[in-house]
């Protein structure tokens, strides 16, 4: 078997996979469900429900608030308790919907059975009806920045997508709702695969899976074994191999230049096996994104496991169903370790993005000591982007932006592999986080003045 990667950087943190091999239960459903408006990049969704308005599983509660934006469903049947304030992922208050539950009533536009749709049998669906359904669906990328799928599927008049790549890696320690849905999904992963190689107007699609997945890389190149225009990736374990650019750069040997480019400037569009799924059920199944797999896990869980889990639900449902927080010092995480942001409550929202809930406990909670900088630059040889995250550190420390900008610090990825590798525990990526936004503020106030 050839194994393929990224060319730059890298690292391989202890990968904890407890639950790979857990089947995904469905989540009890909550007695109340909070919607933020924010669970996507771009503009807030806005609402179209009021205060005492019934719902059903599926109704949309908000409509997308601009071009970079996406609708959002209820998952719950009942009364809309009020608009109002929660808080989110981010630690701040974000405007919310709040829906008190009552029963379980869907609507009936949503096919719920589990038959089976290929796209052989759909003739009727254009490439501009799949992207319409996909949108109207609010399907978002479901394994990181959760960018609206249907603008990936229109790209800009000067790129030409060539092909459509699936991730697959799931290459951030402990989660593993992605492999638990390839291993249970795999036929509705690979015809939604079709129809975004349909919408995008491509006739070539990859699926990238790290080794350390034999069983999903092995049934789905048993599934698609008879089929030329699909290729299944094998590739190395390596962190972090999930980014898009890294991804690319893995599967057809491609480097995608500095922002503002992306990948479809070289050819491909990405889409996480997720988001692959949520357009199948939207296409083929007229079911709106509402719920998704969702791995809850760490070391001194009592019964870590995959869940599917209906949006709005709060974590702490989730985290009680497998045994409730672990005694002593923890730290939450909405996502991995590497990239999962800590949250100050287990209060906030399963939303769109959310892969994972992650408990660290003990000494994995807390940090070590900052030491000086040895000036040893492994964190320059971890960089997947190229960059010297020491450096971008200090900049953004001394908040020397000017400096920042010309060094390239908005192709960061934010993956924490400097940080990660920092033998003097320094808070690398934290500085270049601050500083990124900042930067990107200065470039955003500039533009405005063109």
């Amino acid at each position: 078997m050839i194994l393929r990667t990224f060319k730059i950087g890298g690292v391989h943190p202890e990968e904890n996979k407890l639950t790979s091999e857990v089947a995904t239960q469905v989540a009890a459903l909550p007695q109340q469900a909070i919607f933020p408006l924010s669970q996507h990049i771009g503009a807030p969704a806005k609402p179209v429900v009021a205060k005492g308005d019934k719902v059903k599983v599926g109704t949309l509660i908000a409509e997308a608030g601009g071009f970079v934006s996406a609708p959002i469903y209820s998952s719950v049947s009942g009364t809309v308790l009020k608009i109002d304030k929660a808080i989110d992922a981010t630690g701040y208050l974000q405007p919310a919907i709040i829906i008190n539950v009552e029963g379980d009533e869907w609507e009936e536009s949503i096919d719920r059975s589990e038959r089976l749709e290929t796209l052989a049998a759909h003739p009727e669906l254009t490439p501009e009806e799949i992207v319409e359904r996909v949108k109207r669906a609010g399907v978002t990328g479901m394994g990181g920045a959760g960018f609206p799928t249907h603008i990936k599927l229109c790209p800009p008049p000067t790129a030409k997508a060539e092909c459509v790549i699936i991730n697959g890696v799931e290459c951030e320690p402990y989660i593993t709702a992605d492999y638990r849905l390839m291993m249970e999904h795999a036929d509705e992963i690979l015809v939604g695969l079709e129809l975004l190689m349909k919408a995008a107007k491509v006739e070539k699609g990859y699926i990238g899976i790290e080794e350390n997945k034999p069983e999903a890389i092995r049934l789905l190149e048993e599934k698609t074994a008879n089929d030329s225009r699909i290729e299944i990736v094998p590739l190395k374990t390596k962190y972090p191999q999930g980014g898009e650019k890294q991804l690319v750069d893995a599967v057809i040997e491609r480097q995608v230049p500095a922002p503002p480019a992306i990948p479809v400037n070289v050819g491909a569009i990405v889409q996480n096996v997720g988001t692959a799924y949520a357009v199948y059920q939207a296409v083929m199944k007229r079911k709106p994104l509402f719920e998704r797999y969702t791995t809850v896990t760490g070391k001194r869980l009592a019964h870590p496991g995959n869940f599917l889990v209906r949006m709005g639900t709060p974590m702490k449902n989730l985290i009680d169903a497998c045994g409730g927080m672990p005694e002593g010092d923890n730290k939450l995480l909405a996502g991995g370790p590497m990239m999962g942001k800590a949250l100050m409550s287990a209060d906030v929202p399963v939303c769109k993005g959310t892969n994972s809930i992650t408990i660290l406990s003990g000494d994995d909670a807390c940090r070590k000591p900052v030491q000086p900088c040895i000036r040893c630059a492994k964190c320059v040889d971890a960089c997947p982007m190229g960059l010297e995250p020491y450096l971008l550190a200090t900049l953004s420390a001394k908040q020397m932006y000017d400096r920042a900008e010309q060094e390239d610090i908005v192709s960061c990825i934010a993956c924490g592999s400097c940080q990660f590798t920092c033998p003097a525990h320094r808070p690398i990526l934290d500085h270049i986080v601050q500083g990124k936004a900042a930067v990107m503020g200065i470039i955003r106030a500039r533009n405005a003045k063109k």
